[in-house]
């Protein structure tokens, strides 16, 4: 039998990720805790007796069910011994015994992977800061780790992606659970990830396990918005523990949103404005990867929402009219974004028949629907469908 079936079995297992680690710990690797001895799970530390009676079953039907799934939905299962493993990763407490990868990790170790995170309630202010963090971070060579969850999340990915670098997603479900285009265009550029194997039904909570691995792939994290109570103050935490470096953008300290952030700046954590305040901490470990910004690198036409003003489209719309005309909007978009305007329809459109009509490839249309996002032409709908901010005429 092949050895990754082993190693899918301990990945489908229900238990925790805990439990797992201390199988890994005991035997080495999958296939010789497949065949411990019986009764001897309970005997770990770190396993349940309920865990151990789950592990006892020794159930392997699973694995050519996930192979197979895998294999439709253009996932590669990368195990604990495979050399496209990050270290990183391996270095944590209870890493994944496995991870679901779509994309590629592009020697991860060896980059300065940054988590941009914050609140999924983000003001006008935290959407800005996010996506310009994660734009100067790429291009002043790092890489971007995002949990692409709306608010900050999301933009940062976003203007990971804008900057025309990589962005490491990483999901708190199985791949399927994610559909959506952001997801897909950080798979197509960068790499997403998941330590759920398809067909595992959602629990509330892998959103809270996941966080190590986010933070395990980093070697800072930088938060935008934090309240007083949120998962973004809970990521820094994890992230703490395993030793990563910990920023903080300052925000209004009237702001709810403000809170975290001002009580981990207060804590330790470093406040930053952009992103070389980030990777200069880290510019003599990567050797010449990284690099200062001239001032500005955001223009004013890529830049989000000004930080007082409320969130607002670049192409605004008339005080008198629900839409602009398209004509007086055609100058500076290139021959793609073009195409792409010409084939959604007044309604909408899916993203597939998009990539069917204009001929582009599918990483192609993704990458420019998000700067056509960002500059206010279309907006995203659910069921993967886009709608113009302006008229066709």
């Amino acid at each position: 039998m092949s050895a990754i079936k082993y190693w899918l079995w301990l990945s489908a297992a229900a238990v925790s990720p805990k439990a797992k680690a201390a199988l890994i710990d005991k035997y080495s690797d999958a296939e010789k805790a497949f065949y411990a001895p019986a009764g001897e799970f309970e005997t770990l530390t770190g396993v349940s007796k309920k865990e151990a009676e789950t592990l006892e079953k020794r159930d392997i039907r699973c694995a050519d069910r996930i192979l197979a799934a895998c294999a439709r939905q253009g996932i590669r299962a990368v195990t604990m011994q495979d050399a496209d493993y990050p270290q990183r990763l391996k270095n944590i407490f209870a890493p994944p015994v496995v991870i679901y990868l779509k994309g590629r990790l592009h020697s991860l170790d060896d980059e300065a992977a940054i988590a941009v995170i914050g609140t999924r309630k983000a003001s006008a202010y935290g959407l800005k800061m996010g996506r310009k963090l994660a734009y100067e971070i790429v291009r002043g060579g790092g890489v971007v780790v995002s949990l692409l969850t709306s608010g900050v999340d999301a933009a940062a990915a976003r203007g990971a992606l804008l900057a025309g670098g990589r962005c490491v997603g990483v999901l708190g479900t199985p791949h399927e659970c994610e559909a959506g285009t952001l997801a897909a265009e950080v798979a197509a550029r960068g790499a997403l990830i998941s330590e759920y194997p398809p067909g595992t039904k959602p629990e509330k909570h892998f959103f809270r396990d996941r966080n190590r691995i986010a933070a395990g792939l980093s070697v800072g994290v930088a938060v935008v918005e934090a309240p007083e109570r949120s998962g973004a103050r809970l990521f820094a935490e994890t992230a703490m523990e395993q030793g990563r470096e910990i920023f903080a953008v300052p925000g209004n300290a009237d702001a709810p949103n403000s809170v975290g952030t001002i009580a981990m700046i207060k804590d330790g954590a470093k406040p930053v404005v952009c992103g070389w305040d980030v990777l200069s901490e880290f510019e003599s470990r990567f050797g010449g990867k990284l690099h200062e910004l001239p001032e500005c690198e955001l223009t004013d036409e890529e830049e989000p929402q000004n930080a007082d003003t409320p969130a607002k489209k670049s192409v605004d719309k008339p005080k008198d009219s629900d839409y602009i005309d398209l004509k007086k909007q055609l100058e500076g978009l290139n021959e793609d974004q073009l195409k792409i305007i010409a084939a959604i329809e007044k309604s909408a459109s899916h993203i597939d028949d998009i990539i069917a009509s204009t001929g582009l490839s599918t990483a192609r249309v993704l990458s420019q629907l998000t700067v056509l996002e960002i500059k206010g032409y279309v907006r995203r709908d659910p069921g993967r469908r886009v709608a113009l901010n302006i008229a066709k005429k």
